[in-house]
């Protein structure tokens, strides 16, 4: 089986599934099913982490585990049910008595799958969830959501997340961000990002989009590896860390 690390390069269009367990190799081994499927995972391994992540990536279906850190399955189920009454969630969880998968469905799990498990049995079941929902018909054209690696930016909501972790950014740096999110691994000029984040109104001979750049990465990868490389006479470039294609 590949490693799956984070999350895989955003393309628009393509069904986004969260994945909360605190087991590494479990969440792997989904991660590289839901890719297998064409669509695309993001991981959590805690309840907090994992509604902050869903607030940013906006999932079209999540499989839940149950005893999770910090919060419990049943608290990140209740509180996604509150946010969004539609959303399909599959609890996969440990928990195999009677009356735990009743509390489990009662709390608002829309289908219930006990470990060990099936890869196959939890993928149809998955599958299931997602066409009664709608959601591959709903996501043809939708680039509303940007990925890649652990940088995931809601266009929608205009919000920015890295590592699960919200990043506050400025109308203008949010706008520079996402036309970099949206062609990422491309060397980009000063004279394309002004055309494009600033409708071209200023003269590329001035530094402004070094200033915004510099303002960006204090943000972005403060603390982290970075993702904003400056290409030395040609302009900047936006890669998932670790990426040095």
């Amino acid at each position: 089986m590949p490693a799956v690390r984070g999350v895989p390069t955003a393309r628009p269009g393509t069904v986004r599934v969260l994945i909360v367990d605190d087991e590494p190799e479990l969440t792997e081994l989904l991660a590289w099913a839901v890719t297998e499927a064409g669509w695309r995972p993001f991981l959590a391994r805690d309840g907090r982490s994992a509604l902050t992540l869903a607030r940013g990536c906006a999932p079209h279906a999540v499989v839940l585990d149950w005893m999770l850190p910090d919060l419990d399955g049943l608290q990140v189920l209740r509180r996604l049910r509150y946010e969004d009454a539609r959303l399909p969630v599959l609890m996969l969880t440990a928990r195999d008595a009677l009356d735990h998968r009743l509390e489990g469905l009662s709390a608002g799990a829309d289908d219930y799958v006990t470990k060990p498990f099936s890869l196959e049995e939890v993928m149809l079941r998955l599958r299931g969830l997602l066409r009664r929902s709608g959601a591959e018909e709903e996501t043809a054209g939708d680039g509303s959501v940007l990925a890649l690696g652990d940088l995931v930016v809601s266009v929608k909501t205009r919000t920015v997340q890295r590592a699960g972790e919200p990043i506050a950014l400025t109308a203008k740096e949010f706008d520079l961000l996402a036309f970099l999110m949206r062609h990422p691994r491309q060397v980009l000029s000063k004279a394309q990002i002004l055309g494009e984040v600033w409708s071209g109104a200023f003269d590329s001979e001035g530094n402004l989009v070094e200033v915004y750049i510099y303002g960006l990465r204090a943000k972005i990868d403060k603390g982290r590896a970075p993702m904003i490389h400056t290409v030395r006479g040609a302009g900047y470039v936006l890669r998932a860390a670790g990426d040095g294609t």
